[in-house]
């Protein structure tokens, strides 16, 4: 078995890897880089056979639903197979009733379950479901010519679902060859440093909706459904109702997990602002909108009572809540990646908060793995050989793992 990585030994994000065995190839993950000004097909990789040509190219294996990982789908033909988790396959075709551009929704290919091996030509693919920030994600176990590559894709240990972290360290599968491993957290924190567990989040999120008189504004994805979970639980602590868009109780319908918070709960209320009622008359997304307002509250319930709610903030929702005169004594809740915020990209959002002399704070945590966790994660597969990927710090590597055996960009290895 023969590995490429085509993007990603020395950078977070875009990750894609090419395997291939007696001429019959597998791609695991198409993502767009971090640093891409747009979804365009000059990001591709040179893989032959994207456009449907090539049948030795079997499939794309997709780890899990974030744009680096997957987000260069559009430029593949419908004829490529894909593999996928099935919920994940969900949510992204409910988010693309809502985001416009070519944004990618998977084809029918192989629908991953946790533990269960399926074959791909030569390949056999055994997924695993990891704990990260992105819902329905895995890493992958590849085996073929009696050679066992693993996978990581992305993964924490101190998400809501740091069980399954726990349970591919207590069960890790044996007689790994090459392991190829994240390590987005080394340019972040020092060998001995953890990030803030998600059950640590919701308890700051109670804090501070307990010292925010108004109307709590919290800007997070829609599709971290693990931070979806820690608002509502923070908020309905603190006698609040959640209100989501459309979009949200969308994607959180897509999951098929009635256990996780949705539209008709108590304690769970749907606004719709107006550019998201514009957009649903123009797409005819009338059956969805009814589908979803049981529990539909308006800009004037809002105003009545901002101290009542904690609203899962989008820039789409500021001039409703201009109108709606809403933003007395509210709170901006920052709940992402604060390099979103650093490198400018909230500017916009920056000056008209700033504009209403709104409190800013920020409440988060990563998705990925604290150095310390990889370390435990390493030891217990116990590969013969460490191979860095989605890291901007490779050269870290050693410092943690014994047997690391960097590969740059678009060279070819034997595992």
């Amino acid at each position: 078995m023969r590995v490429c990585i085509h993007r990603g030994s020395k950078q977070i994000g875009g990750s894609c890897v090419e395997l291939e065995v007696s001429g019959q190839r597998l791609v695991i993950d198409l993502g767009l880089p971090l640093d891409a000004e747009s979804k365009d097909r000059v990001h591709l990789p040179v893989i032959e056979g994207l456009d449907g040509t090539d049948p030795s190219l079997l499939g794309i294996l997709i780890s899990h639903p974030h744009l680096d990982h997957y987000g260069l789908l559009a430029h593949v033909s419908q004829n490529v197979k894909v593999g996928l988790g099935p919920a994940a396959r969900r949510m992204l075709k409910a988010a693309s009733d809502f985001v416009p551009g070519d944004w990618p929704i998977p084809v029918p290919g192989w629908d991953y379950e946790s533990g269960r091996t399926f074959e791909v030509g030569p390949f056999r693919v055994t997924p695993y479901l990891v704990d990260h920030s992105a819902y329905d994600a895995y890493a992958l176990l590849i085996e073929a010519e009696g050679k066992r590559l693993f996978y990581s894709g992305d993964f924490r240990g101190h998400g809501r679902k740091s069980g399954l972290f726990e349970k591919i360290v207590a069960n890790a599968p044996p007689d790994i060859d090459a392991l190829l491993v994240e390590g987005s957290s080394l340019s972040r924190l020092g060998a001995e440093d953890v990030f803030p567990t998600e059950g640590g989040v919701e308890a700051q999120l109670a804090d501070t909706f307990r010292e925010t008189r108004g109307l709590a504004l919290v800007h997070t994805s829609a599709q971290n459904v693990d931070r979806l979970v820690s608002i509502f639980r923070a908020a309905r602590k603190t006698g609040r109702t959640l209100v989501i868009d459309l979009y949200a109780a969308a994607v959180l319908e897509a999951t098929g997990n009635t256990n996780l918070p949705q539209s008709d709960w108590k304690d769970m209320a749907l606004f719709v602002p107006e550019a998201q009622r514009l957009h649903i008359k123009k797409n005819s997304l009338f059956e969805l909108l009814a589908r979803h307002s049981k529990n539909r509250v308006f800009v004037s319930d809002l105003k009545v009572d901002p101290g009542k709610y904690a609203l899962l903030f989008r820039p789409l929702h500021r001039k409703d809540l201009e109108r709606g005169e809403c933003l007395a004594d509210a709170r901006y809740v920052y709940s992402q990646w604060e390099g979103y915020w650093d490198l400018g990209m909230y500017d916009n959002l920056r000056i008209w908060v700033e504009s209403h002399s709104i409190p800013r704070v920020s409440v988060h945590t990563s998705g990925h793995a604290s150095p310390k966790d990889l370390k435990t994660f390493v030891e217990a597969l116990a590969p013969k050989r460490v191979v860095p990927i989605h890291s901007f710090k490779p050269e870290l590597y050693p410092q943690l793992f014994d047997n690391v055996e960097p590969h740059a960009d678009g060279e070819w290895w034997n595992v």
